[in-house]
């Protein structure tokens, strides 16, 4: 049985696939800074890790000397993590981060690492994909066997299209940009698939492509709001992300990289079985109650 160290256990998907690992018979170390809120129900329907994890590794990952030596006696790596909308920097977390935690892998002589990036982060200009992008080309250029995975977004990104919905008003990104959103738990089923002593990269989306204003209508069926759609021009997005930045550097990052992800296709593999429609009608079920 091999043992796995998940960093960014408490996550949508750190949680999902610390979840996956112990159903595939792995033994997993989850990499915390709170064990009391990692077994606690996540955000947007994720697991509890409680009576999942086997180990805990329980500090900041952004301190290297935590970092050195949690992948002791471990056989491979998984790393979910990432920073969108906390407070911590992108680089320290992105960046700095995952590259501590492959240094130790390496000095322990693990067996891979598999990390969980962003597709077309090679291309970002924001500061979140800039540092996903700087790590996976140094994971890339690692002696171990490595696996990059790249999701086109996630379910609980499209959340806040849920929140549209009850307001009564979709409002809708720029053009008939197509991205194929993949479920936490199928994403984690296809990371842990693709675990193992071979190198490669993969794109991956779930098993539906949408446009926004078909996601816009999805959210307000399960809502059961009429369609009452706007679209942003894009002139008013690049003025909010203008206005964002003098606000500060995160806010400005933070907003330069949900307008580059709305404004670009993010179709990958099809992969999974769960349905956004479903979702977006569990998140009303749940607001309903």
């Amino acid at each position: 049985m091999d043992t796995v160290v998940v960093a960014g256990a408490t996550g949508y998907l750190g949680r999902h696939v610390v979840v996956e690992l112990a159903r595939q018979g792995y033994a997993v170390r989850a990499v915390v800074r709170s064990r009391e809120r990692a077994e606690q129900p996540g955000p947007f329907g994720a697991p509890s890790l409680r009576g999942v994890a086997a180990d805990w590794a329980v500090g900041p990952v952004t301190d290297p000397a935590f970092v050195a030596g949690v992948c002791a006696g471990a056989d491979r790596v998984i790393s979910a993590l990432g920073v969108t909308r906390q407070k911590a920097s992108p680089w320290d977390v992105d960046f700095l981060a995952n590259l501590h935690l492959l240094e130790d892998a390496e000095r322990e002589g693990l067996r891979s690492f598999l990390y969980v990036n962003v597709l077309h982060a090679e291309s970002g200009r924001s500061l979140i994909l800039r540092a996903k992008a700087a790590f996976a080309a140094v994971l890339e250029r690692s002696a171990l066997a490595h696996q990059v995975v790249n999701p086109s977004g996630y379910f609980s990104d499209l959340s806040d299209f849920a929140s549209l919905a009850r307001a009564g008003v979709m409002v809708l990104p720029p053009g008939d940009v197509r991205v194929s959103p993949i479920h936490g738990a199928d994403l984690a089923r296809f990371c842990v698939d693709h675990l193992g002593d071979v190198s490669g990269s993969w794109d991956v989306g779930g098993p539906d492509v949408f446009t926004y204003p078909e996601i816009g209508r999805l959210a307000l069926a399960a809502a059961g709001r009429p369609e009452r759609m706007v679209t942003v021009p894009k002139g008013v997005l690049a003025a909010a992300v203008w206005v964002a930045s003098r606000l500060g550097e995160r806010p400005g990052d933070l907003a330069r990289f949900f307008a580059e992800g709305l404004t670009q296709d993010a179709v990958g593999e099809a992969f999974g079985e769960h349905h956004l429609a479903d979702h977006f009608a569990e998140l009303a079920s749940r607001t309903a109650r």
